[in-house]
């Protein structure tokens, strides 16, 4: 039994295989006449919308759960809630905080469990981004991304997902809010060094993607005040695209807080591709779902 908990759960190989799944609007129904739970302890807009959407597509029932509605850990552990799900439903999505409680899921088991968010990943973003890019330049190999803001969750499943299809990966933050060193680690097992830049301008320059996220998360509400302190100087901004060049596009993983990360100059601009990379986050779930419960149990790359 596979699972996604992270872009590296998958080869190389599979990942080509996943990206090729989400274009085909004729998915195999790998779902059919079976329900996937989707546990959300965070909500999110695009992550329901697009999970719900992929599951419909391939033959299937989504059911949304809300954490008060399970009380994972609170009113029964977070096996005894896998095993109640996996009675009823061929697949579990969870979006959840702690990474640790995706982990214990798939421990059990059961059916394929996907991390539709934790603390540490954020794969099925990734590989709609990574999606986004190939519609834009066709293969990854040789282009590069370059990311401004906090090393987090989503830029290690974005540096994963990216430079294991060949592209060059850079960040830049402010100190204090790079990489750690286990994820460094993490990147390098899976053939991915990220070249780190004290400069936005540095950075970018030359590039062929730009990419950033909120400086404030779901959960980090009380940081707010001093993360805007602390990431100014890392704003995406109409100047900072010129630095980029003319052939380099914008990505974010929404929603966006105009006027912070980002001005609305650039969202909003010719450079701007997150609409279709929002609208990719269903085809990319479709791709992966009829991967992992068709493909990847038969054993075959179906390439």
């Amino acid at each position: 039994m596979r699972h996604l908990l992270e872009i590296d759960d998958l080869t190389v190989d599979e990942l080509h295989r996943v990206l090729d799944l989400a274009t085909d609007l004729s998915p195999p129904r790998v779902l059919e006449g079976q329900g996937m739970a989707l546990v959300f302890e965070k909500p999110s807009a695009r992550t329901r919308n697009s999970m719900e959407m992929a599951v419909f597509q391939l033959g299937g029932h989504p059911m949304y759960i809300q954490a008060a509605e399970i009380g994972m850990d609170v009113r029964e552990s977070v096996e005894d809630v896998t095993r109640t799900l996996a009675s009823y439903h061929g697949c579990i999505g969870a979006r959840v905080f702690a990474h640790a409680t995706v982990e214990r899921m798939a421990g059990e088991g059961l059916v394929p469990i996907v991390n539709m968010l934790s603390d540490e990943a954020h794969p099925l973003q990734a590989l709609a981004d990574v999606l986004t890019l190939q519609q834009e330049f066709g293969d990854l190999a040789g282009r590069t991304v370059a990311y401004v803001g906090d090393g987090n969750n989503m830029f290690r499943s974005l540096a994963l997902a990216a430079g294991m299809l060949g592209a060059e990966v850079r960040f830049t933050g402010p100190p204090g809010y790079r990489l750690p060193e286990a994820d460094r680690d993490r990147l390098a097992a899976a053939g991915v060094v990220v070249a780190e830049f004290d400069r936005a301008t540095d950075a970018v320059a030359g590039i062929d993607v730009v990419y950033t996220d909120v400086w404030t998360s779901m959960g980090q509400e009380d940081e707010a005040a001093q993360r805007h302190r602390d990431f100014e100087g890392f704003r995406v901004d109409e100047a900072l695209m010129e630095a980029a060049g003319p052939k380099a596009v914008f990505l974010h993983c929404l929603p966006a807080h105009r006027g912070e990360e980002v001005t609305d100059g650039v969202v909003d601009g010719p450079a701007s591709r997150v609409w279709p990379q929002a609208a990719n986050r269903m085809h990319a779930a479709r791709g992966l779902l009829a991967w992992l419960l068709g493909e990847a149990v038969d054993g075959g790359s179906g390439a």
